[in-house]
């Protein structure tokens, strides 16, 4: 112990020495001294400084010497340095308090600090010097303090910055931004004409604008740059920017786009002919500019002029409804296709889209495939499968074309940023009944898995080995415990009590809407619930069936189905969500009773409680992701192709009463119960259970390896 307070003195000794003023030094160096220490210790103090306790020790004492030393500086040059030095220290630490800046920087601050001392007292310009670290962040330090700010070089070095901070940035949207502030740094047309090829969409919305960085854009003589200034005079100019590579190629002219925008049907047609010459090019890694463009294009065209009249028209009769894209070709409906998957109605795709891209029975579906380039083709597979027309669709191929279509399908899912193709063929695969297919999909998730094992990829193991216990665990036979193996709730059962509430309550949300279909659905609902298993109550909005007996206590809210037109049935759904969040009432099973075009509707009311999903209306299935990102771990029921109240009501009813009985909800039991009691087998065959909801356990599970 003697030992240890022996050393401690000797350091405090040392600190008492080092605190002291250098002898002989006047009292208005001495000063800026003494806090060049203090800066020292505070750099000893930050997290990681040990990395640099040379450059905050020994560099910086030498530095503080040599300026002391060097007999060419006189007493104020002296003070100017040591000030200096005071002051780039002071904000170093501050910067690293704050994140601004590295702890790893100091050395270079120190160097650059002592070899900037000679050119400023010699008058030249310090540019070479910042240089040569390559620091923004060290270089503006240093021109911003004292001992340099007046140097002959800030101007030039002030570029210099710039150009290092988009160097360190070359993020387009963080070059234009830096531009935005210095539009007349030297060789900015060349940045300009850089950032158009990798990002032209900003140089159009900065062409447009009406600052100095537009007219620099304006006046760029760059081919590329003078054709997205001159979109952006144009009224039409957002029409036309889809083409850019057609017009920067010389393959279009603006004339022959202004024809095609006369007539909205033509210039669709035209989006759909370079959308495909887009895709032939990508197949060979050469991306046109402009190309989300495109497609974003193609979509709002899509919606506007077809899907949004095919889907209005849903009462109507087929030959009328469909008429609207009766001209269309097989590509154009592809595409319409594909880009309105969020749109399109389930009958608008099985009964319209769909039959009509193979009106010509000759078509064959690979020859499809190949004519768009197989552009997107992992879109159309997915949405044919989850549609329940996959099977008819390879079927209109030879066996072989549907293999390698099929292997192609499987293959790469992870070589993308996100999840969403690994998801559509987990979707896909529960809806294949082939079961030659079934295997071969299998057999490519086997093979990638083992290939991603031995390249030692773990994305690509990780997506993979879910895909395959998953689709293993579809065949009863293999006995594969999902939950256990990717370590998620059980998917084959709900238990009573994870359904209840701290009063042991199950809380039951339906929604429902004011047109024919929701009322139908709502007195068919009440129906099946008046009998002396519950009690009704209700006011003017909304009714409430409470269970009775023993068993547990089973709560049904429901807002009544309200004229539609006055919007009285979106006041009801608000009153009622209002009343349970005020009372603090939390339902864990959501129910949607009504037609597609309300599915939105009801999930934006949707509550993070809900451990149950039951989305009866016509392909639901689309909207799965939408529900997980809400409700992460439940259970949706949904269909893929027509919901109905002739399986909604069996379905409804017998989870209500398993549950009212204090029964845990086992989906395989309740699945045979409905294929027994569902009269319409057709319609009850495009229910989707949760355990066969392969992309959300899919999700589920990764999200749960990322943790």
């Amino acid at each position: 112990m003697k030992k240890l307070y022996t050393v401690v003195a000797f350091l405090c000794f040392l600190a008492a020495i080092r605190a002291q003023p250098p002898a002989g030094i006047p009292s208005g160096r001495s000063f800026f001294h003494e806090k060049i220490d203090i800066a020292q210790k505070n750099i000893l103090k930050l997290p990681d400084a040990s990395a640099v306790n040379d450059a905050a020790t020994t560099k910086i004492d030498n530095l503080q010497a040599s300026i002391e030393a060097d007999n060419s500086l006189d007493n104020t040059n002296k003070q100017k340095f040591l000030r200096g030095l005071e002051e780039v220290l002071e904000r170093f630490v501050s910067g690293c308090k704050n994140g601004s800046f590295q702890v790893a920087i100091l050395p270079i601050l120190v160097d650059e600090f002592k070899n900037s001392v000679a050119p400023e007292m010699g008058g030249k310009s310090l540019a070479s010097v910042v240089t040569q670290g390559d620091d923004p962040d060290v270089a503006q330090m240093l021109i911003e303090s004292y001992a340099f700010s007046k140097n002959v070089g800030v101007p030039e070095i002030q570029d210099i910055i710039v150009g290092m901070q988009m160097k360190r940035h070359p993020d387009p949207a963080r070059v234009i931004d830096i531009l935005s502030k210095h539009p007349n740094l030297p060789g900015a047309c060349d940045l300009i004409a850089s950032i158009a090829r990798k990002n032209p969409e900003i140089i159009y919305t900065r062409a447009a604008a009406s600052d100095v960085l537009s007219e620099k854009i304006h006046n760029c003589p760059d081919k590329l740059v003078a054709i997205i200034a001159r979109m952006a005079k144009m009224l039409t100019g957002r029409q036309i920017f889809p083409f850019l590579d057609e017009l920067y190629m010389d393959k279009m002219t603006f004339d022959q786009i202004d024809s095609a925008l006369g007539n909205d049907g033509q210039y669709f047609k035209l989006l759909i002919k370079t959308e495909i010459d887009y895709a032939d090019r990508m197949r060979v890694r050469d991306t046109p500019l402009a190309k989300l463009d495109m497609e974003g294009r193609i979509a709002m065209k899509g919606r506007d002029l077809y899907i949004n009249e095919i889907n209005a028209l849903h009462e109507r009769p087929d030959a009328e409804r469909f008429r609207v894209i009766d001209n269309l070709t097989p590509q154009e409906l592809y595409y319409l296709a594909i880009f309105s998957e969020e749109e399109i109605y389930t009958s608008s795709y099985v009964r319209g889209v769909f039959p009509r891209v193979f009106k010509n029975k000759n078509l064959r579906a690979d020859s499809l495939l190949m004519s768009v380039k197989f552009d997107h083709f992992k879109k159309w597979v997915k949405m044919a499968a989850n549609y329940n027309t996959l099977d008819d669709f390879l079927k209109k191929m030879d066996k072989e074309s549907s293999q390698i279509l099929m292997k192609a399908f499987v293959k790469g899912l992870d070589k993308t940023t996100s999840l969403e193709d690994a998801v559509d063929v987990a979707n896909s695969y529960a809806s294949i009944d082939d079961k030659e297919v079934q295997k071969l999909v299998l057999n490519e998730v086997q093979y990638n898995l083992q290939k991603a094992k031995a390249d030692g990829n773990t994305r690509g193991t990780n997506i993979y080995n879910i895909l395959n216990i998953l689709f293993l665990s579809m065949d009863s036979t293999n006995h594969v415990d999902v939950p256990r193996l990717l370590g998620i709730p059980p998917v084959f059962y709900v238990t009573n009590k994870a359904l209840q509430d701290t009063a042991g309550k199950i809380i039951v949300q339906q929604f429902f809407y004011g047109d024919d279909d929701g009322r139908e659905g709502y007195a068919q609902f009440t129906g099946l619930f008046s009998n002396g298993n519950w009690k009704v109550t209700s006011n003017d909005q909304w009714v409430v069936h409470t269970s009775v007996g023993k068993g547990t206590k089973v709560v049904i809210y429901s807002n009544k189905p309200l004229d539609e037109k006055k919007s009285l049935d979106d006041a009801a759904q608000r009153a009622l969500c209002d009343y349970l969040k005020d009372h603090d009432i939390e339902p864990t099973i959501v129910i949607h009773r009504g037609h597609s075009y309300y599915l939105r509707s009801t999930l934006q009311q949707l509550e993070p409680s809900a451990k149950i999903v039951v989305l009866g209306s016509c392909g639901a299935y689309q909207s799965l992701n939408k529900v997980l990102t809400l409700c992460p771990t439940a259970h949706i029921v949904s269909s893929k192709q027509t919901g109905s109240q002739r399986v909604n009501g069996p379905l409804i009813s017998g989870m209500m009463e398993t549950l009212r009985q204090g029964k845990t909800l086992n989906w395989q039991i309740l699945w045979k119960q409905l294929e027994r009691d569902v009269s319409d087998k057709e319609l009850f065959s495009d229910y989707v259970p949760p355990y066969k909801n392969l992309g959300a356990l899919f999700i589920m599970a990764y999200n749960r390896m990322a943790q």
